[in-house]
């Protein structure tokens, strides 16, 4: 039986709301991980648990076989597009040692960027002024949010906190490089297969710099945190899945870009309960920094609904010009 407009438009936003929710919490719960595991470790830890779950799940659907067919140059692709994964997972992780959960969630909003930037150079993909228009909000928004360190007025080191910007950088590069690999691997590879590809080689590659022996000392709330980073990696990806198969994807992208807002609030709800002391920190942001986050908030969101509505008018253009022929 099919779904009416409503149940698809609350199963869409169940399933948003879930996804935004695990990824808004996830920061804290790696900052918290900073106590008994390396970022490495708790990387290589969660890859290998969603890769024994995908694996099981793909053997019982008989999806194997998809690999087969893959190409020298596909394997290559799929490794190099694994390696991307890994650096935006560890780094991502390693920047919370230097920046506030929600401060890092906000900064990784760049990647819309350079996901556009990429597509520029590798896929010759048109970037509309419409959507330069809303990176350079994106930017400025930024530079509004960090005000307090440009300013020398930030509460903390400076330097830390320009550290963790870079890092977050470096992880959100890392992504965009992963996803447009992965945009290559569409036609031979089903998007679990893919995922299951890396995490797979995840967990072989990454276990001679990991130190699994670190988490068999861990008491119980530190193995809740780590189950919980674990869970995290399936719950998030297989909820957004579910999600694009609910609403169309600018609608999704568009509530997947409140994830730094979310983050914040959780984050400061914490501190003003009093929960994990010294670990869990307010951001001290003032209102022009609140300011800077509505605006990058508000480009991720504005650039997804331009690009959804420009690639509608190219698709109606190249349907008519094939009419016409």
């Amino acid at each position: 039986m099919p779904l009416t407009s409503r149940q698809q438009f609350l199963y869409g936003l169940f399933f948003c709301s879930l996804c935004v929710l695990f990824w808004s919490t996830l920061p804290i719960a790696l900052k918290l991980s900073g106590d008994f595991s390396d970022p490495v470790t708790l990387t290589w830890l969660r890859f290998s648990v969603a890769a024994l779950v995908l694996l099981a799940w793909q053997i019982q659907q008989g999806k194997l076989k998809e690999f087969l067919t893959l190409s020298r140059k596909d394997w290559v692709t799929l490794l190099a597009a694994g390696s991307l994964l890994i650096i935006n997972y560890s780094s991502f992780a390693w920047s919370l040692d230097y920046l506030h959960p929600g401060t890092a969630q906000l900064s990784f909003q760049v990647a819309p960027l350079f996901l556009a930037l990429g597509g520029l150079v590798f896929f010759k993909e048109k970037v509309r002024l419409q959507q330069w228009a809303c990176f350079a909000v994106l930017a400025v928004g930024m530079l509004t949010f960090f005000h307090p360190v440009l300013e020398g007025k930030a509460v903390g080191d400076p330097n830390t906190i320009l550290t963790g910007f870079l890092i977050v950088m470096m992880s959100a590069m890392a992504w965009c490089l992963y996803a447009l690999l992965q945009k290559a691997l569409f036609s031979k590879l089903s998007p679990t297969n893919i995922l299951l590809g890396i995490y797979v080689y995840a967990m072989l590659v990454m276990l001679p710099f990991s130190q699994p022996s670190e988490l068999l000392s861990m008491n119980q709330f530190e193995f809740w945190v780590a189950a919980f980073c674990c869970l995290n990696t399936l719950v998030a990806y297989g909820s957004l899945a579910k999600a694009m198969g609910y609403w169309q994807t600018v609608q999704v992208s568009a509530a997947i870009a409140l994830t730094p807002v979310i983050a914040f609030i959780i984050t400061e709800a914490c501190v003003q309960i009093g929960l994990w002391q010294g670990v869990i920190q307010s951001a001290h942001a003032d209102a022009l920094s609140l300011f800077g986050m509505a605006l990058v908030v508000g480009a991720a969101i504005s650039v997804q609904f331009i690009t959804a509505a420009l690639n509608k008018r190219q698709a109606k253009l190249e349907s008519l010009e094939t009419s016409a022929a």
